[in-house]
């Protein structure tokens, strides 16, 4: 094994992120439960907005999927809202993803410079921090040197990182699609840089097929994209590493749209879906099901 893999390595001598990550989905299937406890959803719950209510809807939520999807991705604003005991609420998810064996992907989008990223980067990619899940997202949009911080936390820690690249939102094209001076894309730049960090990682890899391992560094690719990948040069395959697709089933991705944003990356997608398991709650046994519906329609739609 070479060196550069070793890095990316945990001190445990767990596996890298990118390979527990391909585990898990090669078990559970392509799908990663987003976490998005917005306040209309706990009133439609039946539960107060507030620290109780959130926790409530957290339990219910992480019995009804805990070692039966690839990953839960619990989106960290909607348990700051709440304050120190939102936070604490956060701090449950990751906790009970280390015990269950459910990978935990932190969306935060942190994104900053000097010493605030080196911050950052000890809250949610160190060992010992009550944040610190096995993933985090994080924004390039300082500068992609500025996430330095954030790479050597993950890859000393044996975490992974989800890096924007093509979001879904409108206003995102404004700076993800604008060119540099040699003319190549925001976006693209972004893809090359993160697949050279895989690169450097997977190099000297035996496995029987290198190509089809997981690097532990990925990016965010909206599934409702369209042929943005395409027009602005990005090659997804060259990522070498997993693409979290959030919009996947309620926003309207089926496998139609995947295949058109994802091309013959597919097998590296990491489908998220929310509003379509959340919505069938608060029974666990009806978000249970949905979650395996939603799985298994993500794994059709990528097929």
């Amino acid at each position: 094994m070479s060196s550069a893999t070793r890095s990316a390595e945990a001190p445990d001598g767990r596996a890298p992120f990118g390979a527990r990550l391909a585990a898990a989905m090669s078990a559970h299937g392509p799908l990663c439960v987003g976490i998005d406890p917005h306040p209309a959803l706990l009133s439609a719950w039946g539960l107060a907005d507030d620290p109780e209510g959130l926790r409530r809807f957290v339990l219910t939520v992480l019995e009804a999927v805990s070692g039966h999807v690839a990953a839960v991705k619990p989106q960290s604003a909607l348990f700051e809202r709440h304050g120190s005991r939102g936070v604490a609420v956060l701090e449950e998810i990751v906790a009970a993803g280390r015990e269950s064996g459910t990978l935990v992907i932190v969306d935060a989008k942190r994104g900053d410079i000097g010493s605030t990223m080196d911050g950052y980067a000890d809250a949610y990619l160190r060992d010992g921090s009550s944040l610190a899940g096995d993933a985090l997202t994080v924004s390039p949009f300082l500068g992609f040197g500025s996430l330095a911080p954030a790479v050597e936390a993950a890859r000393a820690s044996g975490r992974g990182l989800f890096v924007l690249a093509l979001t879904s939102n409108p206003e995102g094209a404004q700076v993800q699609h604008a060119t540099e001076p040699d003319g190549t894309s925001v976006a693209a730049r972004i893809a090359h840089e993160v697949g050279l960090l895989n690169g450097a990682d997977l190099v000297g890899r035996d496995d029987e097929d290198a190509s089809r391992v997981l690097g532990s560094f990925g990016l965010v690719v909206g599934a409702t994209t369209g042929d943005a990948a395409h027009r602005l040069g990005i090659d997804l395959s060259a990522v070498r590493g997993p693409l979290l697709a959030p919009g996947v089933g309620a926003q309207g991705a089926g496998a139609a749209e995947l295949a058109q944003v994802f091309g013959s990356a597919r097998g590296a997608v990491l489908a998220s879906s929310s509003r379509a398991v959340l919505g069938a709650g608060p029974a666990v046994a009806a978000v249970r099901d949905a979650a395996r519906r939603a799985g298994d329609d993500a794994a059709t739609a990528l097929t």
